[in-house]
């Protein structure tokens, strides 16, 4: 135990000012989207561009990539809880059925199988299965949280469950101990937005 938090606080006084503002407004990102808040996605775009160079630099080119692209979901994200309905948080929550979801995690598992396999064989990237599969299943999350489809936050739990075991591993201890906290938060997410998704539909 001791050896744990001596560890714990080397790598505390370790982690740079910028990891910490990426973390701060990470937390935000995910309180505010929680609440369908619509300034989750400003948020979400300054920590992924702070993300995005720091990944870079500890050889995870599939979460740096991931990166860029959660800016231009960010600003997607944005545009559309912005202008649709009849104020920006308006979107209503909606579901996908069961065989919808099936197919894309079929196909989804086979780009993290190829991905997975090449950047193994021809990168120097480290955990190259493991970083694909939360880049490939990240991306599409991203984009059912954009478009507010309540099972988003049943991929998260997953998702970033598994990312800690990669941070962790790679050093990055704040970050993964803000996506063991991204568990639990997309746990209150599925139940916050679940009760949201019944009162609309009672209504």
């Amino acid at each position: 135990m001791s050896d744990f938090l001596e560890t714990f606080g080397q790598q505390v006084a370790a982690t740079s000012v910028w990891e910490w503002l990426a973390v701060a407004l990470a937390i935000a990102y995910i309180l505010l989207a929680i609440k369908e808040n619509i300034w989750c996605w400003v948020a979400a775009f300054f920590s992924t561009a702070i993300y995005t160079v720091l990944f870079f630099d500890v050889n995870l080119f599939m979460e740096s990539l991931l990166n860029v692209y959660y800016l231009l979901m960010a600003v997607y994200g944005f545009y559309l809880w912005r202008f649709t309905g009849r104020k920006g948080n308006d979107k209503p929550i909606s579901r996908w059925s069961i065989k919808t979801h099936l197919w894309w995690i079929v196909g989804l598992s086979v780009i993290v199988a190829v991905s997975g396999y090449l950047l193994d064989k021809y990168t120097t990237q480290d955990f190259a299965y493991i970083d694909s599969f939360t880049t490939w299943f990240a991306v599409f999350t991203t984009y059912l949280l954009a478009q507010k489809v309540l099972e988003n936050w049943l991929y998260w739990v997953v998702i970033d469950f598994v990312s800690v075991f990669l941070y962790w591993e790679k050093g990055l201890l704040i970050t993964a101990i803000l996506f063991a906290g991204y568990t639990v938060m997309a746990i209150i997410g599925w139940l916050e937005w679940k009760k949201h998704y019944e009162q609309q539909t009672t209504a």
